[in-house]
């Protein structure tokens, strides 16, 4: 779901390790189709970057080529496209669509569809499960407009667990994220809260759009409109414990996807607006 995109130019610090980035490298513009990209994913062995559209959008995802060549496209048939805001997978390559995009604070439907890897050569695929959740803390449906916590939109799989990172929509937006986890088991399950963080009080530059997780475990990146907030050294799955490093991408756009390509680069892509971006970059780190 999209709500008006505001770029406003300013300078925002936060209370953490700053970094200066180098520029981000523009790999290929995103197909002409693919006007609302919303997660990516990335597969090394095929090279092949997977995609998804949010709300008003197709129940499909996309499969891109090294040039951003549209090479495959696979329709869900048991999945609705209420709002998909990110893709990840797991180790042995099964591909989770988040369905969780929830601008408004009233969805009663989370989810999140498995769709197995033995499915992705397929153009009418089927989800092998679905995992609905809701949140134990959130007690109205919309809550108060100064406790707007519970949008999603980004995500990933690590040792059998989601982790999911809140966008915050309150009222007097503070920077508040929480974090929450939830079991990769099919049916229904509370998300469990384990930890919440800062970025800025800016909304436009510190509000999260994306997470991924790198392929060794040991970095945790969140994207927002102009930076990354990268997190490392931490224990088990308590990544806001760890060192938090704020990255400047020195490039404001509508940012809203993020996955690593290695243990040191990030592949990142963007919608255009105002003739800005509609974009897949790579950056290292």
């Amino acid at each position: 779901m999209k709500k008006s995109f505001l770029i406003v130019v300013s300078i925002v610090l936060l209370a953490c390790q700053q970094q200066s980035g180098n520029d981000l490298k523009v790999l290929y513009s995103l197909p002409k189709k693919l006007k609302e990209v919303s997660g990516i994913t990335y597969f090394p062995e095929t090279n092949l970057l997977y995609t998804l559209e949010d709300s008003g959008n197709k129940n499909a995802i996309y499969a891109l080529d090294s040039k951003g060549k549209l090479v495959k496209t696979i329709t869900v048939s048991n999945a609705s496209n209420v709002d998909w805001e990110d893709i990840t997978k797991d180790k042995a390559g099964n591909i989770y669509i988040g369905d969780f995009g929830n601008n408004d604070n009233e969805r009663k439907d989370l989810c999140i569809y498995k769709l197995a890897k033995n499915q992705l050569n397929k153009d009418l695929a089927s989800a092998e499960y679905k995992i609905s959740f809701s949140y134990p803390e959130q007690k109205e449906f919309p809550p108060k407009k100064k406790e707007l916590f519970y949008d999603v939109e980004g995500f990933f799989e690590f040792n059998g667990y989601f982790y999911l990172f809140t966008k915050n929509r309150s009222k007097g937006f503070d920077g508040t994220a929480f974090i929450y986890k939830i079991k990769n088991a099919s049916g229904t399950q509370k998300a469990v809260k384990i930890g919440e963080f800062k970025t800025c009080s800016n909304y436009n530059h510190c509000v999260l759009t994306s997470a991924t997780i790198s392929p060794d475990g040991k970095k945790v990146a969140l994207l927002s409109h102009d930076k990354v907030l990268l997190f490392k050294g931490f224990k088990g799955d308590l990544f806001h414990k760890g060192t938090h490093t704020q990255i400047e991408l020195n490039h404001f756009s509508q940012k809203e996807a993020i996955v690593f390509k290695d243990n040191n680069t990030l592949l990142i892509a963007d919608e255009k607006a105002d003739k800005i971006g509609g974009n897949v970059y790579e950056f290292k780190l």
